[in-house]
């Protein structure tokens, strides 16, 4: 037996059988479709048995479990809305949402992996690439056999993307690419980058770098107290020459990343509550089993009164994200719904897991229970793919019509 094989032995003994059911007070398995629910059960299975045994272990040692990968292509989790010509899913944005929720809800570092590959890597080769990139890259995407990275953060360059400094040069034959990017998920593993740079006039074009080329290197971010299951880096081009084909050819500019960023966000929305929906089943759970004064802790009103706020919370977080879904599939979503149900969800989830810590007192720290896990993985949840304070000013900007950002 292998040192992993042991380890993960011993974790799936030394944890609780995961008997997680979603919570659904409005009934809103009313409004999904048979479908819906069996792709929900059945993603729920997988994470019950490849993420929930693991995951503490994976977290405390900082290790990216990247076996996950082909499993996650076996299952469909990569790209479920790309045409399955193209080896996606060929489902609708309700069914990515259920998707996203139920990998969240087994750790946010792996909704990460999920999410980065099919909305930030095969979405914008299938919607700005050419029918040849969409063959070569997609069926390898989607299957697992192949892990992407998407690179549009620099390191003087996060809310203000269109600032980045990293450029390519047209050499006749090929393009010559310079500049860096940081805190890309899935860098220091992938096999293929989706890389956002200027061309000489300073027009933003997205082009797949692949690993090998030389000149291309993405060093591993260390000391992460946040999403520690995820591998985190940077991608680093010091004269990487990219074959012309490998051009995203069919959008240019700033708005090209940016709708990328909206499907991605849009998952995040969806994720962030199966997160939420972990820790107030956590919470739940122990305070219905932990007893003080000679009686359980859910007896007490303040229990009840947070157990209550977090059912309330959650609830509107669905129905929001239902809502979103239904835009989404009718391609009506704007930008700012997007942003609106990426805010509300992770600001939602992390007080949930704030106040769930407070629940289960002391052992809310430790790794027996996911809370402290979860609430660290949604201090960079809050951060990335738009920050807390950015999605509040793009709202405001839909409000008054004046950009406070620029």
């Amino acid at each position: 037996m292998s040192s992993q094989t042991a380890t993960g032995s011993q974790t799936r003994k030394s944890m609780k059988q995961d008997a997680f059911d979603h919570p659904d007070f409005y009934a809103l398995d009313d409004l999904l479709t048979e479908e819906h629910k069996l792709i929900r059960s059945s993603i729920r299975d997988f994470v019950k048995r490849e993420i929930s045994p693991y995951i503490e272990d994976w977290a405390q040692r900082a290790h990216f479990p990247y076996e996950i990968v082909k499993k996650f292509g076996d299952i469909g989790a990569f790209g479920p809305t790309i045409p399955t010509e193209y080896g996606g899913g060929g489902l609708d944005y309700i069914s990515y949402g259920l998707i996203m929720q139920e990998i969240e809800r087994g750790d946010s570092g792996m909704r990460s992996t999920a999410s980065v590959q099919g909305s930030l890597v095969m979405y914008p080769i299938y919607k700005f690439g050419n029918e040849a990139q969409r063959k070569k890259y997609l069926p390898k995407l989607a299957s697992g056999e192949w892990l992407g990275c998407f690179g549009l953060t620099e390191p003087d360059h996060g809310s203000n993307p269109g600032g980045m400094v990293t450029n390519f040069k047209d050499m006749g034959d090929h393009y010559l690419l310079n500049g860096a990017k940081m805190w890309i998920s899935n860098s220091p593993k992938a096999d293929i980058a989706v890389v956002w740079a200027k061309n000489e006039q300073g027009r933003i074009h997205g082009l797949v770098v692949e690993r090998g080329m030389p000149g291309f290197s993405t060093p591993e971010t260390h000391g992460k107290w946040s999403l520690r299951a995820s591998t985190t880096g940077e991608l680093v081009f010091d004269n990487v020459k990219v074959p012309k084909e490998n051009l995203l050819p069919n959008k240019t500019g700033l708005g090209a990343p940016l709708m990328c960023l909206d499907s991605a966000r849009y998952g995040i929305a969806w994720g962030a509550i199966g997160a939420a929906m972990d820790c107030y089943d956590s919470a739940r759970r122990y305070a219905m089993e932990r007893i003080q004064f000679g009686k359980p802790i859910a007896s007490f009103q303040l229990v009840q009164k947070k157990l209550a706020e977090m059912l309330t919370e959650i609830t509107k977080a669905q129905l929001l994200n239902w809502r979103l879904g239904v835009l989404m599939n009718e391609g009506k979503a704007t930008t700012p719904q997007i942003s609106m149900a990426k805010r509300n969800s992770v600001q939602m989830a992390l007080e949930i897991a704030r106040e769930a810590r407070q629940i289960h007192g002391g052992m809310g720290i430790t790794g027996e229970y996911p809370i402290m896990r979860h609430m660290m993985n949604l201090e960079s949840v809050v951060t990335y793919e738009g920050t807390h304070d950015i999605h509040l000013l793009i709202l405001g900007n839909t409000i008054t019509g004046i950009p406070a950002f620029v």
